[in-house]
């Protein structure tokens, strides 16, 4: 709008110049510039206003002392058809409707042609003169004015559709933004319950185990409870540190899958004096996901294990066929019921492991207890919703880690 009132006032003022300059004087002058006052004042009060605000009963207000002002800054001098520049454009931008602009033209070419021609007394012959002129221009404003009116009308719609263009951008982006801080809240959930928690459980149950000892008097049992407890409590500090660093598990910085798996078998039979065997086939070499995927399930089964299943041995199998690697845990506890429902931790693993690209089975074992059944592809990637920790592998970092679930 600054640009319409920037040509309104330059359109005012070469007028007002082009009047003097045509030796415009005294009364006639008096009577031109009152009514481009006039126009200028109802612009002002109404026209600004109707052009920001669109209401249409200030716009035809303001156009009907456009009209009879220009009629009769015309009727003092010729030269003040200039105004028929701002004034024809005004029309159509500020009446909305096809049919009002035509109206509004029609009606200022016939102020115009009786102002011109009430110079010469309404001569037939300056009449005749006048009146083809002004239907030519008549015609020149209705054709320039319906394309200046389409044109509005096209912009406007482009505006209202951009308007809604960034307002769908912004809800977008809010809901990616919520949809992101959600699973990176389920990635740190599943990672806490994994790591941290495990540990914990660790920590509760060798305290105890020590405390039981120090009642019988056995120190030597208590001190290697202890032991296990500071190990326990140091991997555990590694692992919050690695979870707040987004590095790959600790268990895994420093070793391979399969040396992983011995260490936490290793460790879950010194916490608990359950025999583990850990029987690794012929695997190749495995993305970093696939490795956290398969750390975490095998982590997630001990604790099922060590919590439920009143077991006297664990087995734990790692291998490859094809493209596809297998890791299964097996134990010979009490075995799981068919309406077992999946809690946080099974659930969290499925949903690790389906990240993945692979599948999870849980179900009885042929000989009893519980068989619990990771597949995943050899290059399965997480998905960018669902992220394992970190795939990278930095070069150097804390100890071992524990084999604790939980």
């Amino acid at each position: 709008m600054r640009w319409w009132d920037a040509a309104f006032g330059v359109i005012i003022a070469l007028t007002a110049v082009a009047l003097a300059l045509a030796g415009t004087r005294g009364t006639q002058l008096a009577v031109a510039y009152a009514a481009m006052a006039a126009i200028v004042v109802a612009y002002l009060v109404w026209g600004a206003r109707a052009a920001r605000t669109r209401n249409q009963r200030l716009a035809v207000q303001y156009l009907v002392v456009v009209v009879v002002g220009t009629g009769v800054t015309v009727s003092q001098g010729g030269v003040a058809s200039l105004l028929l520049f701002i004034a024809f454009a005004q029309v159509w931008m500020l009446l909305e409707s096809i049919r009002h602009g035509v109206v509004g033209c029609v009606a200022l070419t016939v102020a115009v042609s009786v102002g011109i021609s009430s110079q010469y007394g309404f001569d037939v012959a300056v009449m005749g003169e006048v009146v083809p002129q002004m239907m030519v221009t008549l015609v020149f404003a209705i054709g320039l004015g319906l394309w200046f009116h389409v044109a509005m009308r096209r912009a406007e719609e482009h505006v209202r559709l951009l308007g809604k263009l960034h307002a769908a951008q912004a809800q977008l982006a809010l809901t990616s933004h919520e949809a992101g801080v959600l699973a990176e809240r389920e990635r740190l959930a599943r990672e806490i319950h994994d790591t941290l928690a495990q540990g914990f459980t660790s920590v509760v149950m060798q305290a105890q185990a020590a405390t039981a000892a120090l009642d019988v008097g056995d120190q030597g049992a208590a001190r290697e409870r202890l032991h296990v407890v500071e190990d326990t409590a140091r991997d555990n500090l590694a692992e919050a540190r690695a979870l707040v660093a987004a590095f790959a598990p600790v268990a895994l910085q420093d070793a391979s899958l399969p040396q992983a798996l011995g260490r936490l078998g290793s460790r879950f039979t010194e916490e608990t004096g359950l025999a583990v065997t850990v029987e690794t086939d012929r695997v190749g070499a495995l993305s970093p996901t696939v490795e956290v995927v398969l750390l975490r399930a095998a982590q997630e089964a001990f604790a099922n294990v060590r919590r439920h299943a009143q077991a006297r041995s664990v087995v734990v199998r790692l291998g490859q066929a094809e493209e596809e690697v297998t890791l299964t845990v097996s134990d010979d506890g009490r075995g799981i019921g068919a309406d077992v429902v999946d809690g946080f931790g099974l659930a969290g693993m499925r949903e690790r492991v389906r990240s993945a690209g692979g599948t999870l089975a849980v179900g009885p074992g042929d000989g009893g207890g519980t068989t619990l059944c990771a597949r995943v592809p050899v290059d399965g990637q997480v998905d960018g919703q669902v992220r394992a920790m970190s795939d990278a592998r930095p070069t150097r970092g804390p100890g071992p880690a524990t084999g604790q679930g939980g």
